[in-house]
């Protein structure tokens, strides 16, 4: 039971650094990051804030993946929810000054982008299933064996087309996010000995039956 809680730590750790990274990014004041662009493209013909707008395309992820016959995990579910909800909470909290320099942009981007990667590393690596947008990092990772990196800049590209065509903010740090992320998760990775591809995902319905045996004993 110990062990499964400092697995769940791991998990929402994770994903508020990952949240955090996000709020970084778009109080660097120099543009959103790729995702984030096509979030608040999304968000502006939705009527939703970005936070809400991140929660509904992963819906909309994690249907195409059940499609496909891909496992989803609980830490995917955790992921769809968390990461929007503590989006909406930082950004609404104050906490996370908005630069208004772009020196204090540049570093406040790239502090955002190795937060990312970290919250990336510790939520993947509890193993209760890669995020929505994640995933696509990993199946790609897999499927091609190019670096993570590289799969992580095609995904980034990807969706920072259609957010464009969504009528997104972008800027100098869009640019800066899109070339800047793939090195970051890589660098971040390779200090951590952490490779995606060898870490067992472990699907929903297998969680649920190993922590309801875990969880709740059977009556005498």
């Amino acid at each position: 039971m110990y062990h499964e809680s400092l697995r769940i730590a791991r998990l929402f750790f994770g994903l508020f650094l990952y949240g955090a990274g996000i709020v970084l990014t778009i109080h660097a004041n120099l543009g959103y990051s790729p995702w984030d662009v096509f979030h608040a493209g999304l968000g502006r013909h939705m009527n939703l804030s970005i936070g809400a707008a991140n929660i509904v395309f992963s819906v909309v992820i994690v249907a195409a993946f059940l499609a496909i016959k891909e496992s989803v995990g609980f830490g995917t579910l955790c992921n769809m929810v968390a990461i929007g909800g503590f989006i909406d909470l930082l950004t609404r909290s104050g906490w996370i000054p908005v630069m208004g320099g772009f020196v204090s942009g540049v570093i406040m981007m790239f502090c955002g982008l190795f937060v990312i990667a970290a919250g990336s590393f510790f939520y993947i690596g509890a193993g209760y299933g890669s995020g929505p947008r994640d995933s696509l990092m990993v199946i790609l990772a897999k499927y091609t064996g190019k670096p993570v990196g590289f799969c992580r800049c095609c995904v980034e590209g990807t969706v920072l087309f259609f957010g464009w065509l969504l009528g997104g903010c972008a800027g100098v740090g869009t640019v800066l996010a899109a070339l800047g992320v793939g090195f970051a998760v890589q660098t971040v990775f390779t200090l951590l000995r952490f490779d995606v591809r060898k870490v067992r995902q472990e699907p929903l319905g297998e969680t649920c039956t190993r922590l309801k045996a875990l969880f709740i004993r059977p009556s005498s």
